[in-house]
């Protein structure tokens, strides 16, 4: 299945290269692209419990999705996961 999900936080192609070698990780998820502009992430994933870890992992990560809270928390976390992407 594919999908596109759009989230908070994502800044700069620092962000995109952490979120994409993240979600490339989680097994059965693939095509993973990430659109700076739009702050949105299109993947193929195999079922529900695998769209949910990434969702989770993009949590993690400082990348909530649209909707969900936003708090000081996960920008701080979305400013490390940034400089990570940026450094590798």
């Amino acid at each position: 299945m594919k999908t596109t999900i759009y989230i908070q936080n994502l800044k700069c192609g620092g962000c995109a290269n952490t979120i994409t070698k993240n979600l490339s990780t989680i097994e059965a998820v693939s095509e993973v692209t990430v659109n700076v502009e739009e702050s949105s992430i299109s993947l193929t994933y195999s079922n529900d419990e695998k769209l949910a870890e990434v969702k989770d992992k993009l949590k993690v990560l400082g990348y909530p999705e649209d909707g969900e809270a936003n708090g000081l928390g996960a920008k701080a976390k979305s400013y490390v996961s940034c400089a990570i992407g940026k450094m590798s």
